[in-house]
């Protein structure tokens, strides 16, 4: 059966890990973001994976999201000093927050890091000059690193801080044209409601995969991930979506 040349999968594990190996490449681990597990977890789960099996993973809260956010709460997560947390700041507390993240990633052998910025993460100069001095300071290490920007920005802004500081652009196709000029990282929440809202409890329609097919047929991105309440099912019939438009299109070449 024809696979897609990028790999497809979940924002988490939908499924007990063992079943989900055995039907879907990839995963974006969430487990990350709110409190990275022990690395010896992060080798098991390397180790129980198919030698191919993709790994991406969401980069600590610590770095993105100031303690005010209710993900910290959820997390019974506890800081130190407030100011000093989130919104890329250039402090301590956030480099070792990445270096914890990095080294989760080195376990998982993962291929990309995903940072996900929250709506109150605006395009200020302050935060823009953040993320300058965040990511021109930080060990990269092996990865594609990909940012995913919630809220106010524009499409041209986040192009040209992306394109700036050799980052993935992370989006839903769906809510906004994908661009040229940087790696396409597609993340699928759901049914777009506009300003980066969605409806996470959605099925996508046979009709909404095959034009998302026809999509990555044309622009491949480099990862697509779901991560909508019908994410298992909707990833495995993407899958088999594209298998079949890629057999017709061959046949009809022949």
């Amino acid at each position: 059966m024809p696979t897609p040349p990028f790999p497809v999968g979940c924002c988490g594990f939908p499924k007990r890990r063992a079943v989900y190996y055995q039907h879907l490449p990839a995963v974006e681990v969430q487990q990350t973001f709110y409190r990275p597990p022990r690395l010896e977890t992060a080798q098991r789960w390397r180790h129980e994976a198919p030698p191919d099996f993709v790994f991406t993973l969401k980069a600590w809260q610590l770095i993105t999201h100031p303690p005010s956010s209710p993900t910290y709460r959820k997390a019974n997560l506890r800081v130190d000093d407030p100011q000093a947390y989130g919104f890329f700041r250039p402090t301590r507390q956030v480099f070792e927050a990445w270096e914890r993240t990095r080294a989760i990633a080195q376990a998982l052998r993962a291929e990309a890091v995903l940072f996900q910025s929250p709506p109150s993460f605006r395009p200020t100069d302050e935060n823009i000059a953040n993320m300058q001095r965040f990511f021109s300071h930080i060990e990269r290490g092996p990865f594609l690193l990909a940012w995913e920007p919630r809220g106010e920005w524009t499409r041209e802004q986040a192009v040209a801080l992306c394109q700036a500081l050799d980052l993935a652009l992370a989006l839903d196709p769906f809510e906004q044209e994908p661009p040229e000029g940087v790696p396409r990282y597609y993340r699928m929440h759901g049914q777009a409601l506009g300003r980066g809202r969605y409806r996470y409890h959605y099925r996508y329609s046979d009709d909404e995969l095959d034009r998302l097919v026809a999509l990555t047929q044309a622009r491949p991105p480099r990862f697509l991930f779901f991560n909508n309440s019908a994410m298992w099912e909707d990833a495995r019939r993407f899958l088999a979506r594209w298998a079949a438009a890629t057999a017709s299109t061959k046949a009809g070449a022949a």
